[in-house]
């Protein structure tokens, strides 16, 4: 009973330090003043006054856009891994290519970001250019780093599926990339959508990596915002990280959701198949 108890405390206390801060900046971004630490009324003033800012309203594009073809790129070019590593023989082999695929993910975002800068000046620098920095090296950095996550989402799929199936459609006649699509692709199309949230998700929020490989050209949202903490805080920034928080949580639930019913739908079908 008392163990229960402390359990319950601990995950009370751990609630309360994760989410305290953001229930607070939810609630405060309804201010109906200009006050970041008193409540005074409720308002949606703020929300109207981020939606007419120009800058604010240019980086949300940019960021939309750059989430969206990283995620797009990143879905495709790790798809085609996924299956490139499923289908490799020598366990060993399999073992070193995936051990070097997390390695973005385990590395820490800081060093990914600096190595990235350094790469792309130095190729700015062989390809005599100084205005190298920009939409191309963050797209390059977004599906670097979510590639991965990809990877890591489609490849339990493709463990799941009869290898077997592929073979089959082709000897009645299909190619391999109709094989794929008509016998492959639908057992693997819950990963694939995971990975994609998960992709998008990460992108839409990411800055450390983002900071140091954009250009004064291109700027994403997450770091308009933190050049926004180098000014006076007002509510907008806490109604514009709200926005943010809101978009990342709808994400997250929607692809839980989905795996919990692929989840679901592999348990019936083994379930039949017994």
């Amino acid at each position: 009973m008392k163990k229960k108890a402390l359990s319950n405390i601990y995950i009370a206390l751990i609630m309360l330090f994760l989410y305290a801060p953001m229930a607070v900046m939810v609630v405060m971004s309804f201010n109906g003043t200009s006050s970041t630490s008193v409540l005074s009324g409720f308002s949606l003033k703020w929300y109207g006054e981020l939606f007419n800012d120009r800058i604010t309203l240019q980086a949300l594009s940019n960021t939309l856009v750059l989430a969206i073809t990283s995620s797009i790129l990143a879905l495709i070019i790790g798809t085609l891994a996924a299956v490139g590593i499923n289908a490799m023989r020598k366990k060993w082999i399999k073992n070193a290519v995936l051990t070097v695929t997390n390695i973005p993910m385990m590395n820490p975002e800081i060093v990914t970001g600096v190595s990235m800068m350094l790469l792309f000046v130095f190729v700015g620098h062989l390809v005599t250019t100084s205005d190298v920095l920009g939409f191309p090296t963050l797209l390059i950095a977004h599906v670097t780093f979510n590639l991965p996550y990809v990877i890591l989402s489609v490849l339990p799929k493709l463990k799941q599926t009869d290898k077997h199936l592929g073979e089959a459609a082709q000897d009645l006649g299909c190619t391999p990339v109709s094989a794929f699509f008509k016998v492959i692709f639908p057992n693997i199309s819950s990963g694939i959508i995971t990975g994609f949230i998960m992709a998008f998700t990460l992108s839409l929020d990411d800055f450390i990596i983002s900071y140091f490989v954009s250009g004064p050209k291109f700027q994403t949202l997450p770091i308009v915002i933190f050049s926004m903490t180098k000014k006076k805080v007002k509510p907008d920034m806490y109604a514009l990280s709200t926005l943010i928080f809101v978009t990342v949580l709808v994400l997250l639930i929607l692809m839980n959701v989905m795996q919990a019913r692929a989840e679901n739908k592999q348990k019936i079908k083994q379930t039949k198949q017994v």
